[in-house]
């Protein structure tokens, strides 16, 4: 295993291209470019390149859709009467 291999995740399938390799506590880490984190390497397998798919920093930090799905969760909320909403609970 070598930084720019690209490695699956077997629990949750997860395939991206090793960053940065760790030590720790008798433990070999890959961190992959896909998720930006850090897995076990006992738990990882080469991958086909098949199953890669390239993530800039850009996408994976926010998409469009997900720029939309904000806005239009920020418009039904605007529009939200509280003023009848009474508080209760312990405390």
């Amino acid at each position: 295993m070598k930084v720019g291999d690209l490695l699956k995740y077997t629990p949750t399938s997860t395939v991206g291209k090793v960053t940065d390799i760790r030590e720790r506590d008798g433990k070999t880490w890959a961190r992959l470019d896909f998720t930006d984190l850090y897995y076990d390497s006992a738990l990882l397998i080469p991958a086909d390149p098949s199953e890669y798919i390239e993530v800039s920093f850009k996408e994976r930090k926010f998409s469009e859709r997900g720029q939309q799905a904000i806005e239009d969760l920020q418009k039904e909320t605007a529009e939200v009467d509280t003023s009848e909403f009474m508080p209760s609970g312990g405390g």
